[in-house]
């Protein structure tokens, strides 16, 4: 096994996985996160609908996702959705900085259960007293930028 730094604490990962690989994709998903909040918004508010700009990024990903689907059988097509619309929807009321760090504290959230008790096929790794601090802290941070 081989330790590499997260975001909060250490994460096991198998040897001979093209790790710079995986690193630079989630990376790239993390960036594409608020680029996409702040595009899909400003898109609803030019066309004036939040739910057609939801729409048009739902065309685009189903194209993607049913390439993809041929090639690797996704299974969160829901999901993907779900943060769609919501993205969409919210990002313009509460601006896109705040939305994505709720969506980023949800992620911390989610990922320290399917982490901590092994859900879904994934490698379990204890929640420690110093990734409960990590998101105790995000969790703060949220709340000011939501109060400032």
């Amino acid at each position: 096994m081989i330790y590499v730094m997260g975001g909060l604490g250490f994460a096991h990962i198998s040897e001979g996985l093209p790790m710079p690989h995986h690193i630079l994709i989630m990376l790239a998903a993390g960036i594409g996160i608020p680029v996409l909040a702040a595009l899909n918004a400003a898109l609803g508010r030019h066309i004036g609908s939040p739910a057609v700009a939801a729409t048009v990024l739902f065309v685009v990903a189903l194209t993607v996702s049913a390439i993809v689907a041929i090639l690797t059988t996704p299974q969160a097509v829901a999901l993907i959705a779900f943060y769609v619309l919501s993205i969409t929807w919210i990002a313009p009321t509460m601006g896109g900085g705040n939305a994505v760090f709720l969506v980023l504290l949800g992620q911390l959230i989610s990922a320290a259960a399917i982490d901590h008790f092994g859900l879904f096929s994934a490698q379990s790794s204890p929640l420690t007293l110093a990734r409960t601090a990590g998101i105790a802290l995000m969790a703060m941070g949220v709340f000011i930028t939501q109060k400032v």
